[in-house]
């Protein structure tokens, strides 16, 4: 028989495996699109090492016509790799403060404590996986119009990183991805519970028989509509800080970054592009995170589901 602690070490890890399938999964589905909203991202106007793109499908078409595959899935590696270890850490780290909080306490977490738990995992996970997000922003931006050397892979990047730059290289962008990832996912997941339990209520209230276990209540279309529009409204408050970061992280050239700071970003790009540039590429990253977070959760939910059930079985 489980002990206490046991079943909550379990419960941690269940988290963690679940978030880390459902980060694969969503990476290998939407990655072109990804590709895409970053290119769109650091084009200001004003550099010549960027192609061009009239919209979102014209951009897919050209990087697929002139780079192939590989293209589309340049910086895929380092994508995986971040999205599965940012979700697995994310879901672990966001479950260990809500039952922190929880302790002592017999009413359901308030909203308030639901962010915070929220906002607590988006830090840490942003100091964990920053140097992974700035190699898969510099393999997606390599293109046939680029005068440098290009990186071969994700390995040559770390190490060129480290030999010309220095290993602070690797945190460039830091500050817009903790406001980013602490204001995102404090939004998408506060949103996500405050729904869930609605829909719960709601579903309890139609039906004759009450449930405890809200897993009994929902399906993966519920998981799918409750992702998706959690998702929306966190990239709706938070896309300017994925702009500025994506900025931030660019391969210098000949030496020279393009901004120093995220201050500089923010007063260049307002002069230049006005608010529209600090949303560039935003239809790119609705249609692939909108659709990318129901994935998310879906496989999320009905893995951690599996395991509960094995765990049971045992």
């Amino acid at each position: 028989m489980s002990t206490p602690t046991t079943t909550s070490q379990h419960w941690h890890w269940d988290n963690a495996v679940a978030g880390s399938a459902a980060g694969f999964a969503t990476v290998a589905v939407m990655h072109p699109l990804d590709v895409v909203r970053t290119r769109f991202q650091v084009n200001d106007g004003r550099v010549s090492h960027l192609p061009s793109y009239r919209n979102t499908a014209h951009a897919v078409f050209t990087i697929a016509r002139s780079e192939g595959l590989r293209g589309l899935y340049a910086g895929f590696l380092p994508g995986v790799l971040g999205s599965t270890i940012s979700w697995g850490l994310y879901f672990f780290f966001y479950d260990k403060a809500k039952q922190r909080y929880a302790l002592n306490r017999e009413e359901k977490l308030s909203p308030g404590l639901h962010l915070v738990s929220a906002a607590e995992a988006g830090g840490l996970v942003c100091l964990c996986t920053n140097p992974v997000w700035l190699v898969k922003t510099r393999l997606q931006l390599q293109t046939p119009l680029h005068q440098t050397r290009p990186y071969s892979g994700l390995y040559d990047a770390v190490r060129t990183i480290m030999r010309e730059e220095g290993f602070s290289a690797l945190y460039r962008g830091i500050v817009p991805g903790l406001f980013l990832q602490v204001s995102h996912g404090a939004i998408q997941f506060t949103a996500y519970e405050e729904l869930r339990n609605v829909l719960v209520d709601l579903k309890n209230k139609r039906s004759k028989i009450h449930h405890q276990n809200p897993d009994k209540l929902l399906n993966s279309v519920d998981y799918a509509v409750l992702g998706a529009t959690s998702k929306v409204a966190a990239i709706l408050l938070t896309y300017p800080f994925q702009v500025i970061r994506a900025r931030l992280q660019q391969r210098p050239s000949g030496g020279v970054q393009r901004y120093t700071d995220s201050w500089h970003v923010l007063r260049e790009t307002a002069r230049f592009e006005g608010v529209r540039g600090f949303y560039k590429g935003i239809t790119a990253n609705l249609l692939k995170n909108a659709p990318a977070s129901s994935i998310t959760f879906i496989v999320y939910e009905n893995v951690l589901k599996l395991l509960k059930l094995t765990r049971k079985n045992e």
